[in-house]
């Protein structure tokens, strides 16, 4: 089950087109890039862990306010907030602009027929309300491991039913924040079974993100898009296929909100109201105004590309690399600071920075060249 909560939770921090990023890498270059992001990633859960031992917390703001005081334990709430409002906001947006095309295609309706029950606005209301919510009510995260196997169930069809595939999966393998909350609730907890529940996850997921733009880039070649769904749609219009497809990825997307909605709650009530007892009533609260806030976001914004490219070169970045080196350095104190173990920690640290500096540079540029909102793909 942690495994299967935590493979979830690495699908789980914006689109990103994986077949339109190798279309424009190259086979080679892009599964270089691959391993080599999931390679950091794993380095990056292994310092986590080891920082969580020797700080003695398993909560990512502690850890910060152990390390740096009330600014580490800002960053920390920070980041986790924002990357994981990204990925919950980018979800929505599937279900949004996806399920009134799976209605519309069920009932046989044309595209313009303007019944309200294909306004995607009511629809995710109705899908937060009716789906998320109850699973976002579970007291602990490991009872959604079976909603996730499911979900993950759904991704994998892809794979097994047909070469073509939709990657409407994570950028890179941003999992961070459910570490430490999963980490807690394993049984018989131990930092190296930990470990195997990273290594299995980020592995699993390597696979999966690597046939999946394999698969979507050989079908396709040069008409491959940015979001593969969008070049399925065109090539095949509505047949039986495509609206697999569809199910599928709403099945996905919809079963992952509530692994993304846990670390977002815990972060709140740690920052409001740490040291309390469980309370139902503020459990289902927090969990209540977290959604209504993403609804808000996804109803009112209607191109929300610029935001989370801002969100993942900040919030990722500091979650992949900067907070875990940077809290190591701190509180790992069992080894010197001219250590190979430190010494690899303090050049993480280093390539975080200048990676975050240098893609906020870029977004900054492009937004110069190209002011937010003139985009026309959602």
């Amino acid at each position: 089950m942690s495994v299967f909560n935590l493979s979830n939770a690495i699908m789980g921090s914006g689109i990103l087109g994986l077949s339109y990023a190798m279309a424009n890498t190259g086979i080679v270059l892009f599964t270089i890039l691959l391993v080599g992001v999931a390679i950091l990633s794993l380095y990056s859960v292994h310092l986590l862990l080891v920082t969580a031992k020797e700080g003695g917390s398993l909560i990512y703001e502690k850890l910060g306010e152990r390390a740096f005081g009330w600014p580490g334990k800002m960053a920390a709430f920070g980041s986790i907030i924002m990357q994981n409002i990204g990925a919950m906001s980018s979800y929505l947006f599937i279900v949004k602009y996806e399920l009134p095309e799976v209605i519309r295609a069920f009932m046989g309706l044309e595209e313009n027929s303007g019944e309200w029950y294909l306004n995607g606005n009511y629809l995710v209301v109705f899908v937060s309300l009716g789906i998320i919510l109850p699973l976002s009510m579970l007291k602990n995260l490991g009872y959604l491991g079976y909603t996730s196997g499911l979900s993950l169930t759904c991704m994998v069809f892809f794979l097994g039913a047909t070469a073509y595939t939709v990657p409407i999966l994570a950028f890179a393998f941003v999992c961070h924040p459910e570490v430490l909350p999963i980490y807690s609730e394993l049984k018989d907890r131990s930092r190296r079974k930990m470990q195997r529940v990273s290594n299995l996850s980020i592995m699993a997921m390597l696979i999966m993100y690597m046939l999946s733009a394999l698969f979507g880039y050989l079908t396709f070649y040069g008409r491959v898009e940015a979001e593969l769904l969008h070049t399925f749609t065109k090539v095949y219009k509505f047949d039986t296929l495509l609206l697999l497809v569809r199910l599928a990825v709403l099945t996905a997307v919809t079963l992952t909100v509530p692994i993304v909605l846990f670390p977002i709650r815990s972060s709140i009530n740690m920052l409001l109201c740490s040291g309390r007892d469980f309370s139902w009533i503020r459990h289902m609260l927090f969990a209540l105004a977290i959604l209504a806030f993403n609804n808000t976001l996804v109803i009112c914004v209607p191109n929300i590309r610029d935001i989370f490219g801002f969100i993942g070169a900040s919030a990722a970045t500091m979650l992949i690399f900067i907070l875990p080196a940077a809290f190591y350095l701190r509180l790992v104190k069992s080894l010197p600071m001219l250590s190979p173990q430190k010494i690899g920690a303090a050049i993480f640290l280093v390539v975080g920075i200048f990676f975050m500096i240098g893609s906020l540079w870029l977004i900054i540029l492009d937004w110069i060249h190209n002011p937010p909102g003139s985009h026309q793909e959602h």
